[in-house]
């Protein structure tokens, strides 16, 4: 009797992975931007600090997340032995990350100024106030990690995903969809291609990942209408800044900013709970595609790295994303979290995402969100029995009284 024939070594990477791999690099980026916008742009922080001090931390949380979340996708599909297994994405949390700018960053950043310190002594405060909040979070995440699993247990899909595809609607899709909206032009077409062929699944005249493609059309496109005197209003190029290296060194940093942190506990204990609920909808949510991710696991990486970020210097805590359905159904496996965390990580450090976060307009990089809000919305409704629909609706409420504490 022969032995049986060994089984054919897994692709690391297969063409759906392209796509997945700019998608989540836009969303990655797309809340890098916000969060510049918000710090430079509203409350005049350094942009030096910004880029050179919270992204090269942040992001290398963003690296050893998807790293880690690869390695459990080629686990489960070694333990199922299907070669269909999507990899839970891993980036910044947009509802905090946006909630960290303009509720804590950014006021702290004024209050310091207002004590007397120059502009660049109270920036350097209020970054080690940001890595001393993601270590609170990232301690509450991974204290907490080890109840995924009863929570998953005792509640119905409907409360699990109810909540998660209010935030996809409420936040994910309104709030880049306002971005949009400042350059409607280019914003919708850029939107339009994106949803004719992840939705629609059309097909572009020219070859190529449609998603690169369509955010490469929409930049040409903005720079385009801008330099001829079409653009949005306040179109301007922005300047060249060198790329410089910058290592994320874990520091002690931290401990300096521990005491103004401490202050701001009854915004960060909530932050990091969110994650921790996210982390169990978002397990859910790959169940129900296919995907039977351990919740335990996806909590303690989501834990790791968000401490690992704070620790390095990060300002916005990792979550793994509720569009795993989404990447699953642009055919992505579990090449596009590996490229995306050596992407973003590497980037980081090179200062290739900064110079990509000053460049990308946010009329561009704004609607990958809103099609993974879109897409989060959809899959709820149709993995919840038709008889829960009005508990799915309910969770949409307290992502509306969000928003309105958020604006």
């Amino acid at each position: 009797m022969s032995a049986p024939a060994p089984a054919a070594p897994r692709r690391w990477f297969v063409a759906g992975d392209l796509n997945g791999f700019f998608g989540l690099v836009v969303d990655n980026l797309s809340i890098l931007g916000f969060i510049a916008m918000a710090l430079v742009g509203m409350f005049q922080f350094p942009a030096e600090v910004v880029f050179t001090r919270m992204f090269p931390g942040t992001a290398f949380g963003v690296l050893v997340g998807n790293l880690l979340y690869t390695v459990m996708a080629r686990r489960l599909a070694a333990r199922t032995g299907r070669d269909d297994v999507t990899a839970m994405p891993l980036g910044l949390d947009a509802p905090t990350s946006i909630g960290m700018a303009l509720l804590v960053l950014g006021p702290a950043f004024v209050a310091s100024k207002a004590t007397g310190l120059d502009p660049n002594a109270a920036a350097i405060a209020t970054w080690q106030l940001g890595m001393a909040s993601l270590v609170i979070m990232g301690l509450l995440k991974l204290a907490l990690s080890f109840f995924g699993e009863a929570v998953t247990r005792a509640l119905p899909r409907a409360a699990l995903l109810g909540s998660i595809a209010g935030i996809a609607l409420v936040l994910m899709g309104l709030l880049p969809l306002l971005e949009t909206l400042r350059s409607p032009l280019v914003g919708f077409v850029t939107l339009g291609l994106l949803l004719y062929v992840l939705i629609a699944k059309g097909k572009l005249p020219v070859r190529g990942p449609a998603v690169l493609l369509a955010f490469v059309f929409g930049t040409v496109l903005y720079y385009g209408l801008g330099l001829a005197g079409l653009g949005a209003p306040g179109f301007a190029v922005p300047a060249w800044n060198a790329p410089q290296i910058v290592l994320p060194l874990p520091s002690l940093g931290f401990l300096e900013g521990l005491p103004t942190a401490m202050t701001y506990l009854p915004l960060l204990l909530p932050f990091g709970l969110l994650m921790v609920v996210g982390g169990i909808n978002v397990s859910e949510s790959a169940r129900a595609a296919g995907d039977d991710y351990r919740t335990r696991d996806i909590l303690l990486v989501e834990a790791i790295a968000t401490l690992v970020a704070g620790v390095c210097g990060g300002v916005a805590q990792t979550t793994p994303y509720i569009g795993q359905p989404a990447y699953k159904h642009m055919g992505a496996r579990s090449g596009y979290t590996l490229l995306t965390g050596l992407f973003i990580g590497i980037g980081g450090m090179l200062g290739i995402v900064s110079g990509l976060v000053q460049w990308l307009p946010l009329a561009v990089l704004a609607p990958i969100i809103v099609y993974v809000g879109i897409d989060i919305t959809t899959q709820a409704f149709q993995a919840t029995p038709k008889q829960h629909a009005g508990a799915m609706v309910l969770g949409f409420l307290p992502s509306a009284a969000y928003l309105l504490a958020i604006k």
